[in-house]
This record gives C-alpha cells, sequence and structure tokens, in this order.
C-alpha cells in the first residue's frame, strides 16, 4: 500500500518554513554551511520526511534552483539544504552574495511522494500527463531529470514538455528502459524583502 499524500501545511509552519529557508542563506553567507536544526523542538509536519525544491528570482531572472525529488530527511532540514544549495550550490550561476539577498525571491515547491507511470508508448505517456498539474521525472540507469509544475508555463503543450525535459535529462526520444514518474508540488513563495505570499498548494 502506498502512502498517503501529504495535506497541505498550515499557515504559521509555512511561514516557519520560509524563516528556515532565508536563515539557511543567512547561514551560508556567515559561515559557509547551512544551519543546524533542532529537529525535536518542530512541528511533527515539519519534522516528517517530504523533498523539496527552492528557486530563488532576482528581479524576475533565475538566480538559483536545486532540490530533492525523494523524501529522505525532515522537512524543514530538506527545505534549509535545498535554499542552500540554490544560494550557493547551483552550478549555472556564481554564489548569491550579500548585496543581492534582500532583492531575491524565494520559492520553496513541496513535492509529493513521486508515482511510476505505466506507459506504452510515448504517446501514451504523453496522454497520461496533467499539464499545469503534473512535475515530471524521467530516468535511465544514471541519467535523471525533472521538469517542476511550474515549467508547464513555458512549456504549456506535453509534447514540447517532454521534448524539453529528455533533452535537460540527456536522453534520446524512444529509447527503452525510460522509467517515468509524476509528482505534485505544494508551493510557498515570499516576495523580495521579506514580505511573503503564500500560494494555494497545486491539486
Amino acid at each position: 500500500m502506498r502512502s498517503p499524500e501529504p495535506g497541505p501545511l498550515a499557515p504559521a509552519h509555512r511561514e516557519l518554513l520560509l524563516d528556515l529557508a532565508r536563515a539557511s542563506i543567512r547561514s551560508g553567507l556567515l559561515r559557509g554551511v547551512p544551519p543546524a536544526l533542532d529537529l525535536d523542538a518542530l512541528p511533527p509536519e515539519l519534522a516528517a520526511p517530504r523533498a523539496t525544491f527552492v528557486t530563488l528570482t532576482l528581479q524576475g531572472r533565475l538566480r538559483g534552483c536545486m532540490g530533492r525529488l525523494w523524501a529522505d530527511r525532515p522537512l524543514a532540514e530538506d527545505a534549509a539544504g535545498s535554499a542552500f544549495a540554490a544560494a550557493f550550490l547551483d552550478p549555472r550561476f556564481p554564489p548569491v552574495t550579500a548585496g543581492e539577498v534582500p532583492d531575491l525571491e524565494l520559492q520553496l515547491s513541496l513535492l509529493t511522494p513521486p508515482r511510476p507511470i505505466r506507459f506504452r508508448s510515448e504517446a501514451d505517456l504523453l496522454s497520461r500527463l496533467v499539464p499545469g498539474r503534473d512535475g515530471l521525472i524521467l530516468a535511465r540507469g544514471a541519467r535523471q531529470g525533472t521538469f517542476l509544475p511550474d515549467m508547464w508555463e513555458q512549456l504549456p503543450e506535453p509534447e514540447l514538455f517532454l521534448g524539453q525535459l529528455l533533452r535537460k535529462a540527456g536522453l534520446a526520444r524512444g529509447e527503452p528502459g525510460l522509467q517515468a514518474y509524476r509528482y505534485r508540488t505544494e508551493r510557498i513563495q515570499a516576495q523580495a524583502q521579506r514580505q511573503p505570499a503564500i500560494l494555494a498548494p497545486s491539486q
């Protein structure tokens, strides 16, 4: 029996996660590592395992996006780790600087457990995707790539969405042995200058 889908977090818990993510970036600037967390002091919802991605934007442009797909550490720890990685370890960007922090916008994406998609062909896989709602993982052997549900805003056509993800993962169209997984996200967003705006979870 598969585990139940996690429900949306309470507003206070969302705010706490945002605070932890921001604190992780500050800790990275000051000490070069994420902060140590007292897991025993956290609400049970934030101590339960859950995977996250953190997306940073600066003046409307991507500044970093990193995260994990599989829930193997407490939600609060994962959110702090993803924020640190997005700010300092994304290989596409230089590390975030102290001068950029006040203008950073931060989005947390809390993932539901990825579920395998059984499909017979590429056309069959395309027919099973729910645009705007499904995050997608494609994997074969050691190669793996994902698009968060947010990517549907840039790639609204399923065939284009799938094709770009195959390219990102270094996988060929029609490649045998391809595995696919879907997930959904609950999004929590904070504007620059710590003016948080909570977005409703994807259903």
